[in-house]
């Protein structure tokens, strides 16, 4: 890493863990206790395929079933944005020195006003976090999602999408799973029977979509 890429790295890192310092019970710190918990009672295997990130990963209840073969690990937490995830890395990132990273985070960063720059921006310090301490480790990130009770925010999340998009294709063993498009209809609309009540969250209908389009990406 060149002293530049280290100084700007080290002061982000900072800035994102700054609240750790401040407040002794930041954001998701309660969530990620009990990961740590769990861990010391059942320690997870090495080498697993970690999933990071928001809601709709922490509502996954049946991945595990849903990827037989793949041994997986979710850590995503509910109402996470990327600035939570990059907090909190050391803990539930590194130490489970994962075979391959799959992301799905930022739509909640959207859904706090932050434009798609800075939502791309934001993916581009957690990816380079990731590499800068497993450089080799495969990353994939799931698109966001077209989620009904936020049509409002359509067209930062498909900028977004696109910009995370551009920068993964410059990257070594990086790839984007496009779920946005496969969860709309023949007419571009979204379908709500994908979804909940809530229409934010995910049905079973909605997460064989997600199954089968990430499958081909998974390492064994």
């Amino acid at each position: 890493m060149s002293l530049i890429r280290f100084l700007v790295f080290s002061l982000t890192v900072f800035a994102y863990s700054s609240g750790l310092a401040q407040n002794a019970n930041p954001a998701f710190y309660d969530d990620v206790m009990a990961f740590k918990k769990q861990d010391s009672i059942n320690p997870p295997p090495k080498g697993a395929i970690l999933f990071l990130g928001s809601s709709s990963f922490t509502k996954w209840k049946n991945v595990q079933e849903m990827f037989p073969g793949y041994p997986i690990l979710n850590r995503g937490f509910g109402g996470s944005s990327l600035p939570d995830v990059i907090r909190y890395a050391n803990n539930i990132i590194f130490p489970y020195e994962p075979k391959q990273v799959v992301i799905y985070c930022g739509e909640n960063d959207v859904a706090s006003g932050n434009d798609s720059k800075v939502v791309a921006d934001r993916f581009k310090i957690l990816f380079n976090m990731i590499r800068d301490h497993i450089p080799d480790v495969p990353i994939v990130f799931i698109s966001m999602k077209p989620s009904p009770s936020r049509e409002k925010f359509t067209p930062v999340v498909i900028q977004g999408n696109q910009i995370i998009k551009n920068f993964l294709w410059t990257q070594r063993n990086a790839s984007y799973v496009d779920v946005y498009k496969l969860m709309l209809d023949e007419t571009g609309k979204n379908r709500p029977e994908l979804f909940v009540t809530d229409m934010l969250h995910m049905n079973q209908d909605g997460y064989k979509i997600w199954q089968q389009a990430l499958l081909p990406y998974l390492k064994k």
